[in-house]
């Protein structure tokens, strides 16, 4: 009740501000603000929430997977819109590998024996769940298998839980681990168990993750009933995202592709998810020491690691089929800079309905194209070329997008300025990442947006929950992009500027990658009433209009010149703080300290002796960021004396900033990632790891080639303050 009451005063308290803040414009002009303004007014106005309620029930209908009747006919009719709205819209397909399985069998051979269900129940009161046509539960690219072996738990089955599992003297080769849902990204649960030897793995999702010990589940409330189960890809996407036979170019149909066995980005085991109806029985049969009480969930049982004595087996079989990917593109060509590209996306395509993920924020994407066409009727057509993107294949990969940008790469590196992404919607706060440049910009879009709930802007409410979480969050700050939607080929492969929006926080549930993400489960528990999509429309709206009207666009090097350096603060102070944690542990191991865990009947063998950690030379990259700080405050300067209107070759450079981060030999061992700054991990999926080249080396004890790769990034700094600084020249 407290936190609620000082919320809200805060709130009242920060709205007083808005007015005054909301006549100014990064990148415009004092009377191309106001025209920019007017216009996002008329924007608002404009927006019908009835379409969205349509749309959601038409696209999420029927099941529309990648190669599905319905995801063609869904690519089909937003054409058929696009078109009624003046855009020029056309399908552009690819033919990608889709695997589909024809056997999944997981049974229990001992000591009890007991076959799993591996199918979803169907929810009184939604008939969406009891269509047919429904993928069943299953990880797309799985090895095909059948093995059988003792089971081992693995908790979540990252990194850290197999150096425990080693401390405690269970090893997992040869076995079938099972895995809860969490901590990581899907598909380095099975790579990594791979990695230690073992055969199969499967997923299961814990209820204490989102099933009933989070609320109730479904129908009754929105959390994850017993016999759900999530989909996913357990493509290696760290390596590259995309068709795994096609990497570098676009998967048409006459594209040269790689034998399946060659593709490195195919798991290597089978794997499967099952649901926690499935997984208490397996779990249950395990004995061995008891979990340590990090790992336990919220099953009604004793958590034991094993191995065994429980015994499963696990076969799996797939059709490796090549399946049509059906990317819908729409341009609306610019009046002034036709060739200097904005462009906006959301993928069309689910594992089954999709409702929220990905069709509540597809249905956003498509009312602001609507509005545009509109706007454009009216004669106020936008300066630069607008692109909307509704992407297929997304979910076994990034599959649509991915073939797209790599079929178009050295026109978009010509072309593109930047690329706004979105991923599903839901209702709370406006949580957005991307590239820093762009972080002064967002924040400008964020403040003029009105949250539907408090009436203040969306940025004010991020800044008072933040507040209230005990955060002074003065502006809002970006979060660094990993992977896991649709912009990691723009800005992790090309260097395209790229964000990613989206509302949440106030709409958590178990529906994800289920039979149960349908229209009476959105619209009933993640945005009832739609008004974060309509948010959401508000938010891309402002976006994409104000990169395609800006005067000088509207990219920030100071800030980005701030987040960097603190990135690189964190690199040193990781250096030393692992060369601590190595020499204290070395020490322990010396003085015999690794006996036993907190129970003396458990014994704990002893960690490895660590190499010492040495002194890594950071002066080239600190002489690099020195330098770029120095460009950065001589752009803003010149910027803000500048002629704006006069801005058209500095805006050239300006396009090209981003690819200045980027290296053609991209970083080690997956030379796909080419941006410098922003990647994700390599053992962490989704999750983003900052100057990836320096960090992931320091993580995986590599320090020769740690060091290699500070000077690497110090000379990709050097050419991008060498673009910053011909910026600012051209302003003056």
């Amino acid at each position: 009740m407290y936190r609620t009451a000082t919320l809200l005063l805060i709130l009242l308290g920060l709205s007083t501000t808005l007015v005054a803040q909301s006549t100014d414009l990064w990148g415009f002009t004092p009377e191309n603000a106001q025209r920019q303004l007017a216009l996002e007014a008329k924007f608002d106005q404009a927006i019908n929430v009835t379409n969205f309620d349509a749309w959601i029930k038409e696209l999420a209908g029927k099941p529309h997977h990648v190669g599905s009747p319905h995801g063609r006919a869904n690519a089909e009719t937003m054409v058929r819109l696009l078109r009624e709205w003046g855009w020029d819209a056309q399908i552009e397909t690819f033919y990608v590998l889709f695997p589909t399985p024809k056997v999944r069998l997981v049974e229990l051979v001992g000591p009890k024996p007991y076959k799993a269900k591996l199918a979803e129940g169907v929810i009184p009161g939604d008939p969406y769940t009891a269509q047919p046509g429904q993928l069943p539960t299953y990880n797309a690219f799985s090895a095909d298998g059948d093995v059988t072996a003792d089971l081992v738990f693995v908790n979540y089955g990252v990194p850290g839980d197999y150096e425990q599992l080693e401390r405690m003297g269970i090893d997992v080769k040869g076995k079938i681990v099972i895995a809860k849902y969490g901590g990581s990204w899907r598909g380095i649960k099975p790579k990594v168990a791979a990695e230690h030897g073992a055969i199969g793995c499967i997923i299961y999702s814990d209820p204490e993750d989102d099933g009933y010990f989070e609320g109730d589940v479904y129908p009754e409330g929105a959390f994850k009933t017993a016999s759900g189960a999530q989909r996913g890809s357990v493509l290696d996407m760290p390596l590259y995202p995309g068709d795994p036979l096609t990497p570098n170019v676009g998967a048409t149909q006459d594209a040269k592709r790689l034998e399946r066995k060659d593709a490195p980005t195919l798991m290597k085991i089978p794997v499967l998810p099952i649901s926690y109806e499935d997984a208490q029985p397996l779990l249950a049969a395990l004995r061995g020491p008891v979990a340590p009480a990090a790992w336990r969930g919220g099953l009604p049982i004793t958590y034991h690691i094993g191995p065994g004595p429980a015994k499963v087996h696990l076969k799996l079989e797939f059709d490796w089929s090549l399946q049509p990917a059906h990317n819908v593109i729409a341009k609306m060509r610019g009046s002034e800079f036709p060739d200097e590209w904005v462009i906006r996306g959301n993928h069309h395509d689910a594992w089954v309905h999709g409702a929220s993920d990905p069709v509540s924020g597809m249905v956003a994407v498509l009312e602001e194209a609507r509005i545009i066409g509109e706007l454009v009727k009216q004669g106020q057509r936008p300066k630069r070329t607008l692109v909307y993107c509704a992407w297929d294949a997304e979910e076994p990969g990034l599959l649509g997008s991915t073939e797209w940008v790599e079929f178009h790469a050295d026109e978009l590196r010509q072309k593109a300025v930047a690329y706004i992404n979105s991923d599903g919607n839901g209702r709370g706060y406006l949580y957005a990442g991307g590239s820093h440049t762009l972080e002064k910009f967002f924040n400008q879009v964020a403040r003029d947006v009105k949250d539907p709930q408090h009436g203040i802007s969306v940025l004010e409410r991020r800044r008072s929950a933040s507040m209230v979480q005990g955060q002074d969050m003065s502006s809002l700050e970006l979060g660094a992009l990993g992977s896991g939607s649709d912009y990691t080929p723009f800005i992790q492969h090309l260097g395209i500027a790229s964000m990613n929006i989206g509302y949440g926080g106030e709409s958590d549930g178990g529906e994800y990658h289920t039979n149960y993400d349908t229209y009476p489960h959105y619209t009933r528990f993640k945005d009832p009433g739609l008004a974060y999509g309509v948010a959401l429309a508000e938010t891309g709206g402002r976006t994409a209009l104000r990169l395609a009207n800006a005067d000088l666009l509207p990219f920030d090097f100071q800030r980005f010149s701030r987040t960097v350096n603190q990135y690189a603060e964190d690199l040193m102070k990781m250096t030393d703080s692992q060369r601590q944690k190595f020499e204290r542990q070395n020490k322990l191991l010396a003085e015999g300290a690794y006996k036993y865990t907190t129970d003396p009947r458990q014994p704990l063998l002893a960690p490895k002796p660590k190499a010492a950690v040495p002194y890594l030379n950071f002066a080239p990259l600190q002489n690099a960021l020195a330098e770029l700080k120095q460009a950065a405050d001589n752009y803003q300067a010149a910027a803000s004396k500048a002629n704006l209107t006069q801005a058209a070759q500095t805006n050239q450079l300006l396009i090209q900033a981003e690819r200045a981060l980027t290296r053609e030999a991209g970083l080690p061992r997956r030379p796909w990632f080419q941006h410098h700054i922003y990647a994700p991990g390599f053992y962490t999926g989704y999750g983003v790891k900052t100057l990836p080249g320096i960090r992931e080396a320091i993580e995986e004890e590599k320090y020769t080639e740690a060091q290699e790769q500070v000077q690497i990034l110090a000379d990709v700094l050097a050419g991008f303050t060498q673009l910053v600084n011909m910026a600012a020249a051209k302003l003056k």
